[in-house]
């Protein structure tokens, strides 16, 4: 069976057993989490979402993607460059099941994207 899943405003297919690099979510390498947001389940479309169906995935790492480089050349009399480069932080997940129901019963941590709270020192 498989599901689509959204995620960091993109979606994804995924089974069982599949690994994912999706945009960065708060949890730690190990840790299990659930996406709730769920569009599609085998030949169930959901309107827009699928009530109590969720994806269960282990967080496998932390990382980073590859660089892109974005140079700028202004030309003629100004005779200036710039070059910027960025790396986007992703979070590497291993799905390990698929639920049709019951999700909000399961007592696993939902993934957000929102990083967790630094206390003051």
């Amino acid at each position: 069976m498989f599901a689509v899943l959204k995620t960091g405003g993109k979606q994804y297919r995924v089974q069982a057993g599949d690994v994912l690099r999706v945009e960065k979510l708060a949890a730690e390498a190990g840790e299990t989490i659930q996406f709730n947001d769920i569009l599609m389940l085998g030949s169930t479309i959901g309107a827009p979402f699928i009530e109590g169906a969720a994806v269960q995935a282990e967080v496998i790492d932390q990382i980073k993607g590859e660089k892109v480089i974005s140079f700028v050349k202004r030309r003629r009399k100004h005779s200036s460059k710039r070059t910027r480069g960025h790396r986007q932080k992703l979070t590497l997940v291993r799905v390990t099941s698929i639920l049709e129901t019951g999700a909000d019963k399961s007592g696993v941590k939902v993934a957000t994207g929102k990083a967790p709270a630094v206390a003051a020192q």
